[in-house]
């Protein structure tokens, strides 16, 4: 008995599904390649303001500085600290990483939006009840806030923060990696794109992108009170989301 050969409308869907499997399958690998080191004469400058001890230690002392995530960031980029987002500072680079930054008074405020929106690239770890652990007590202006303080930016740009539920660690996926939040919040937005989980908020403001995720804890990947899990992914994580935000794929 002989064969019928498939009709064109079959044809037609073989080939759109098999297409949408190249395409899933590109995506994938994208969102998981690794993130390489960059020669030194190729590093781009990357702004960093942070409460956390990145640069420093918590007692602010040389010795105890060089963290983990530094490293990770001083492979690929040219990092300039800043202390506040004046002008000045923000003149300095396209990209800024502001980790759990402590609260900027209204004036940088205006100038951190007519950055983004004339073009600036921000990646914003706003973690809205941070477990990091510090040796100074609460109220010291040196240690890192409880929460992150916003003070009308977040929803200048159309988002909410709200605090998780339950704290303790939970698995969340960024860039493509597996990474484990310490005790992260929920991203609400009808003008940016957000994922499922609520934890990654990625929006077009003006000229510019920013990308918010609602964890700071994750970067904490040594030492005392470094979170369990597969924090193995979390730098690669961070890597990625600026790769993505430098280049334009962020949305």
């Amino acid at each position: 008995m002989a064969l019928r050969r498939p009709g064109k409308g079959a044809l037609a869907i073989a080939a759109v599904i098999v297409a949408l499997i190249v395409i899933a399958a590109v995506a994938f690998g994208r969102q998981h390649a690794a993130v390489e080191a960059r020669p030194k004469g190729q590093r781009a400058k990357l702004m960093l303001l942070t409460s956390l001890p990145l640069v420093f230690g918590d007692e602010f002392g040389l010795q105890n500085g060089g963290s983990a995530a530094l490293r990770a960031l001083d492979s690929r980029y040219t990092v300039v600290p800043i202390n506040s987002a004046n002008r000045r500072d923000l003149e300095q680079a396209r990209l800024l990483l502001m980790a759990h930054p402590l609260a900027q008074t209204a004036e940088d405020l205006v100038e951190l939006d007519r950055w983004v929106r004339g073009g600036g690239r921000l990646l914003l770890l706003a973690d809205p009840a941070l477990v990091w652990p510090s040796e100074r007590p609460v109220g010291d202006k040196l240690r890192p806030p409880l929460a992150f303080a916003d003070t009308g930016l977040l929803k200048h740009w159309g988002v909410r923060l709200d605090a998780p539920d339950e704290v303790g660690p939970v698995e969340r996926k960024l860039s493509g990696r597996t990474i484990v939040a310490g005790s992260p919040g929920t991203l609400v937005s009808s003008e940016c794109v957000v994922d499922t989980v609520r934890f990654v908020a990625r929006c077009k403001v003006g000229n510019g992108r920013v990308t918010i995720v609602a964890d700071a804890d994750f970067l904490n990947v040594e030492g005392p009170g470094a979170i369990d899990g597969p924090t193995d992914h979390s730098l690669e994580a961070l890597l990625g989301e600026l790769a993505a935000l430098d280049s334009g794929e962020s949305l």
